[in-house]
């Protein structure tokens, strides 16, 4: 259970550095009459879960509906400042709209761009020293983008740049980030790719009448 009394509490995991904030909010300053929402990624991953942050939400997750691009996204979790919301299982990349209700609120449409991450790797078994180049493919923008690498199989293979690593896709129509993984043992290894999220203001859109 969160605390009752306003201020900021800090979470960590034994055994690694580093630990997070969260701030604990009192109801009067968690409460809307609408649904506002201050901030969302500028860009998501298809198959990944993110966040929205504002006031006005519910705090019963079922009670939240998220659309993307008109099809019903699936609420993991809430707060009445913040929604961890999962895409449609058939959302196609490129930009779409974002709406959230709850309670009969809505709020004002917002665009966000929604990408697949595709790694491309020769996925034979490493030899130790062996060098071997890992490519992210990326779909649904031509921006340059951060994906993150995290080795799962660290006894088997090293990941160049350290473990999460992070790099920047190239842009353009071929929108290309580069990895590097060297061979510690035989045996095969195991790439995690994700999308390093970045959150901003939500850009406004106006829908059809």
């Amino acid at each position: 259970m969160a605390p009752l009394n306003p201020g900021v509490i800090f979470g960590s995991i034994a055994g690694r550095t580093g630990r997070v904030a969260t701030a604990i909010l009192s109801p009067s300053e968690a409460e809307s009459v609408t649904i506002e929402v201050s901030s969302a990624p500028r860009v998501a991953s298809l198959t990944d879960r993110f966040e929205i942050f504002g006031k006005g939400f519910c705090g019963d997750a079922d009670a939240n509906q998220v659309t993307i691009g008109g099809q019903p996204a699936l609420v993991l979790a809430s707060s009445p400042v913040a929604l961890v919301v999962l895409p449609p299982f058939d959302l196609q990349a490129g930009r779409a709209t974002v709406q959230v209700s709850c309670a009969k609120r809505q709020s004002s449409p917002f665009s966000m761009t929604f990408v697949g991450l595709e790694l491309e790797a020769d996925s034979s078994p490493l030899k130790p020293g062996e060098h071997r180049a890992l490519t992210v493919r990326v779909r649904g923008t031509e921006a340059k983008i951060p994906p993150e690498a995290r080795n799962l199989a660290p006894e088997i293979a090293e990941l160049s740049g350290g473990n999460p690593a992070r790099t920047s896709s190239s842009g353009g129509a071929e929108n290309l980030g580069k990895f590097e993984v060297v061979g510690r043992k035989n045996g095969s290894f195991l790439i995690s790719i994700r999308l390093v999220p970045s959150l901003g203001r939500p850009v406004p859109v106006s829908l059809p009448r």
